[in-house]
């Protein structure tokens, strides 16, 4: 058994007070604030971009697998020297905030060269490779704001909010992103993503918590983060178990707009409610997750959520037939696989984040985002190559079912075995 997961079951039961008293907090409701409405402009991206390349651009399986690449590939090339980088700045909220920025300009710049008659394929790969390297940034630094502004036994109900506030964004964004793409057309839809970025700015601003020291020069480097994963077993094979279920979605959302749009003949709107239907899963997910924490354990909560978010996927590749048919598999499918993301989120960071050592925070998160995103370029450009040659729903076939058998990383990890989330972390050993 993991040194992590010996600690983590002597630990008590958790916390059972209510997750919304966290929001009397000014630090964590400021920080809350700011990912809610970066998160429901998020949700309209990832509608507005793809319907932009879809219907203004005439882009194909093959674009689209490189359209969702390039915008993912930073999460490969950056997050582990991202992640070196933040552990040793005094201020990771100054970097948060110097990323909104950045991606609001980005965004702003699609609807501002569609007006000039210059929008190309070109233009959205650049704006969303951008996007994605600002995103990299923000999600390395985010942890080190995040523990200054939650105590530490309050992880999983913190984490639970922020959660539910995905939830209710998946579930407002992609509703009100079909909306503002048929009125406004798609680049201008993007202007609500670049204006949640700038409110996310103005959050993150205010917030006046101190935040750890940054960590001493010469404390392992880029590969530190990497080390400590692979020295303990409990998460090393989790994040394998990550990365594999992470490549296996990819397929499913690089190929979701273009199999909705010309193989099931849905509207730009109906394909907004359906993608809503995963925030309206996840909000059940968010109320689910700590109360399975506290009765089952974090670490059956983990595999629980494993399960919960990818058997349901395989409802998309078999919707077939009649319209008001194919739109409710596809929703059942979002509505699970979003209880299931909910309650995978909440246990696993909650986990992670309390195992990390401090001074290696932002390392081993670096490691982590590329688990968790730096493989999904790899996974969208796998994907746009199959559906061309095999057909997007011989494609989806192969991404959701071995998303299934991501499962069994996490048996080998053996996390089902920790009961409840670590206390205290190891110091971090220089080598």
């Amino acid at each position: 058994m993991s040194p992590w997961s010996a600690r983590a079951a002597r630990r008590p039961a958790g916390d059972q007070r209510a997750e919304t008293g966290l929001l009397r907090e000014r630090g964590f409701r400021l920080y809350w604030t700011a990912q809610t409405v970066s998160l429901i402009g998020d949700e309209i991206n990832f509608l507005a971009v793809p319907l932009a390349a879809v219907v203004l651009l005439d882009a194909g399986a093959a674009e689209m697998g490189w359209l969702t690449a390039v915008a993912l590939l930073p999460s490969l090339l950056l997050s582990i020297p991202g992640g070196a980088w933040a552990d040793r700045q005094p201020s990771r909220r100054r970097a948060m905030i110097v990323a909104d920025a950045g991606r609001c300009a980005a965004l702003a710049s699609v609807p501002l060269a569609y007006a000039c008659g210059a929008l190309t394929m070109t233009h959205l790969y650049l704006a969303e490779f951008v996007v994605g390297a600002l995103t990299v940034l923000f999600r390395v630094c985010q942890h080190h704001v995040y523990v200054s502004v939650v105590a530490a036994d309050r992880y999983v109900d913190a984490n639970a909010l922020l959660s539910a506030s995905r939830s209710a964004a998946a579930v407002a964004g992609p509703s009100t992103g079909g909306i503002l793409v048929q009125a406004l057309s798609a680049p201008f839809a993007l202007l609500t993503d670049a204006l949640s970025y700038l409110v996310s700015a103005v959050c993150l601003g205010r917030i006046r918590k101190q935040e750890a020291p940054p960590a001493p020069r010469g404390g392992g480097g880029l590969t530190a983060g990497l080390r400590w994963v692979t020295a303990h077993r409990t998460p090393g094979l989790l994040l394998a178990g990550v990365c594999m279920l992470s490549l296996c979605h990819t397929f499913l959302m690089t190929l979701f707009v273009l199999y909705g749009t010309t193989e099931l003949g849905l509207a730009p709107s109906a394909i907004g409610a359906v993608v809503a239907a995963i925030g309206l899963g996840g909000l059940a997910g968010a109320f689910v997750a700590p109360r399975a924490v506290r009765r089952i354990g974090i670490g059956p909560t983990i595999m629980t959520g494993f399960l919960w978010f990818s058997l349901p996927l395989i409802l998309v590749p078999l919707a077939d037939g009649p319209t008001p048919l194919v739109i409710t598999a596809l929703a059942a499918a979002q509505l699970g696989a979003g209880s299931g993301i909910a309650v995978l989120d909440i246990a696993a960071n909650s986990y992670l984040i309390a195992a990390i050592p401090e001074t290696l925070r932002s390392r081993v998160m670096g490691v982590v985002q590329t688990a968790n995103f730096g493989v999904r370029p790899i996974g969208a450009v796998l994907a746009g190559s199959l559906g061309t040659t095999l057909g997007l729903r011989a494609t989806l076939w192969i991404g959701t079912t071995s998303a299934v058998l991501s499962v069994l990383w996490v048996i080998a990890s053996r996390v089902q075995r920790v009961r409840n989330v670590p206390e205290n972390a190891e110091p971090a050993q220089a080598p």
